[in-house]
């Protein structure tokens, strides 16, 4: 429990639907009728993330095959106090925050400035996000936190300008590769239209690899990945009231080489009809049939830098580890 001291320097606020009121009933599951609707099919990576979803993503970050967690947590290590001397005490608004075990290396070096300063988590997943924000608030007596419940698009509309001189936004753990290339463009417009000049973006990437490092990654030998992927029809089935049976697909994960990607998949292993009664959805599917639920982009540095440059995103400086399977992107927004 939080005493007054620190509940009066903690916040959870529930953000809106970005569409008006009127239209977000409509509009409510609009995705799913879209991507489930279409050939190939599909379902958007955000649905991974009810509270169950979120936990067995804590997981796989633990897992030996899955380098990208450790490896930016060791980049997060050796810089985050380079870091903090370039930006300064800033407000911290980070984008899927989760857990916040990784933002921890980034709060201490903040933290070591013995100043106030200000933490913004935004998560989907309303429970991880009160009870890693809760902790931090124990464990940083200067750090005064506002979490946001919400997704990516409804904190960037939503934001309101910052009181302090600098803010930071940060997009760790590289899910700018869930993006397809419109949406990635369309999120770095974003990202610009909320930052003022002056104010910092810090941005992490997986880079191009072999195949051989990247596939195990996604296909853990404990099968957490799986369960994780697999738990997405669990969660449209409580969300929208679906009768997917879990026991008639199988993950699948492989490395796109020609497009670069990492495309993870729901395999339909027998022929099924499946409805989604609060959307009015009736989908049938083949044996064999795949939905694909994640792609996950892998980067070049140089072609990233110039991205983040047409978006008025100067990099200030890119941060790597020994193998250059991972980068930190600390970039200032110029006008």
């Amino acid at each position: 429990m939080l005493n007054q001291a620190q509940a009066e320097q903690f916040q959870i606020e529930y953000l809106q639907p970005v569409e008006k009121r009127e239209d977000a009933k409509s509009s409510w599951g609009q995705d799913i009728k879209e991507g489930l609707s279409q050939s190939p099919k599909t379902i958007p990576p955000k649905y991974f993330y009810d509270d169950q979803g979120s936990q067995l993503f804590e997981q796989i970050c633990e897992l030996p095959e899955y380098y990208p967690t450790r490896t930016e947590a060791s980049i997060l290590r050796k810089y985050a106090e380079e870091i903090v001397e370039r930006t300064g005490i800033c407000e911290l608004v980070e984008l899927g925050s989760g857990s916040s075990t990784k933002t921890r290396l980034l709060l201490d070096a903040y933290h070591q400035q013995n100043e106030v300063f200000k933490y913004m988590p935004i998560d989907v997943s309303a429970g991880i996000l009160k009870e890693s924000a809760i902790q931090l608030k124990q464990d940083y007596n200067s750090l005064e936190i506002k979490g946001l419940v919400g997704t990516y698009e409804q904190a960037l509309t939503q934001l309101k300008p910052s009181a302090w001189p600098a803010r930071m936004i940060f997009f760790l753990g590289s899910s700018i590769g869930n993006f397809s290339e419109a949406g990635y463009d369309n999120f770095l417009n974003k990202i610009a239209q909320v930052l003022e000049n002056g104010d910092y973006f810090l941005l992490g990437i997986d880079l191009q690899k072999p195949k051989s490092t990247l596939e195990p990654a996604y296909n853990d030998s404990k099968g957490i990945t799986a369960a994780f992927n697999l738990n997405m029809l669990t969660h449209l089935n409580n969300k929208f009231g679906g009768n997917f049976d879990v026991n008639n697909f199988k993950h699948q994960a492989i490395y796109n080489e020609e497009r670069k990607q990492i495309e993870m998949y729901l395999l339909s292993e027998r022929e099924q009809k499946i409805s989604l009664e609060k959307l009015d959805l009736k989908v049938k599917l083949n044996k064999g049939e795949k939905i694909l639920t994640e792609m996950s982009r892998k980067f070049n540095i140089e072609e990233t830098r110039d991205k983040l440059e047409s978006k008025k995103l100067k990099t200030i400086k890119v941060f790597t580890d020994e193998n250059k399977w991972f980068a930190l992107m600390l970039c200032q927004f110029s006008k």
